[in-house]
């Protein structure tokens, strides 16, 4: 698969797109996808994806921008899992916000990317202003393919209900959204080993964005491996000033330093809480290792 930062002054070979943020990759998402890849095939062509970073809100308003349901790095890995050949990553900022649809459908779309084909969800909306839809794809003459929004349960999938879910720890309704398991990934990096002076050493994760859409104490898989992790600031030790993935991993204590890795999210065991002292704490995290364990002999 290959990644774009900048729209190539004309693309090799005609392609197929889809449009989106795809924050969470879900459900929803995948139809999209799954889509673009069947139609594409079907006429030779390249199938392709634009996505943006940062999130659109992100540039907009800060203040109120939504958390990150995945890192960038986590969508390309599933872009390319899912067999998508080109991947153009708009930079948003002000001059990408100021384009207008005419540009955009007119040079960009048919000059520069050669699109054949347009894939988007049916409430899709583009240029300057959010001002153009998808009647204005249609009459330009890009052949058009809308998805409708799925529905679990009589529930619309969507990026927010994710969020909203994942606050709640409501995790088997996160899952089914996204068509599998929530999972963060990072590279694991030294801490400060309070951890293992308390007699559970942890694996720390670095994080992208300090932003994450849950937080708390969850029974956890790291790659093939059982843990508990912990998803906060830590407010009895000290406190820290973004949000810290630490994962204590059961019956295991070899070095990782350094590697990749998934964590993937299962079931919440509790909120994080301050505790009167490192003692209380200790015996809170050995209730917890207990949970864990019971959770996976299940």
């Amino acid at each position: 698969m290959q990644v774009f930062r900048h729209f190539p002054l004309s693309s090799e070979t005609p392609i197929g797109l889809t449009i989106g943020n795809f924050d969470g990759v879900h459900i929803g998402h995948q139809a999209l996808i799954q889509k673009l890849i069947e139609e594409s095939k079907r006429r030779k062509i390249t199938p392709s994806v634009m996505t943006f970073e940062p999130h659109p809100k992100e540039f907009f308003v800060p203040e109120h921008a939504p958390t990150r349901l995945t890192s960038l790095r986590e969508k390309l890995e599933f872009f390319s899992s899912c067999g998508v050949e080109n991947v153009f990553v708009c930079a948003f900022n002000k001059k990408f916000a100021n384009i207008s649809s005419d540009v955009f459908m007119h040079q960009i779309l048919k000059k520069q990317l050669k699109a054949e084909l347009i894939i988007v969800g049916d409430d899709f909306r583009f240029g300057a202003q959010r001002l153009a839809g998808i009647e204005d794809l249609r009459k330009s003459g890009f052949e058009l393919f809308e998805i409708p929004e799925i529905d679990v349960k009589g529930k619309r999938v969507s990026s927010t209900s994710i969020r909203e879910d994942l606050k709640e720890g409501r995790i088997e309704s996160v899952n089914e959204f996204l068509g599998r398991s929530y999972l963060i990934s990072g590279k694991v990096v030294k801490g400060d080993g309070r951890g293992r002076q308390m007699g559970f050493p942890t694996a720390n994760i670095h994080m992208k964005h300090s932003r994450p859409a849950l937080t708390g104490v969850y029974a956890v898989k790291l790659g093939n491996r059982n843990g508990v992790a912990n998803l906060g600031i830590r407010p009895t030790v000290a406190g820290i000033p973004k949000l810290l993935l630490e994962v204590h991993l059961l019956n295991f204590n070899e070095d990782i330093y350094g590697q990749h890795v998934q964590v993937t999210f299962l079931e919440k065991i509790r909120d994080e809480m301050k505790f009167e002292n490192i003692n209380a704490l200790i015996e809170q995290i050995k209730k917890d290792v207990i949970h864990a364990t019971r959770f996976f002999e299940k």
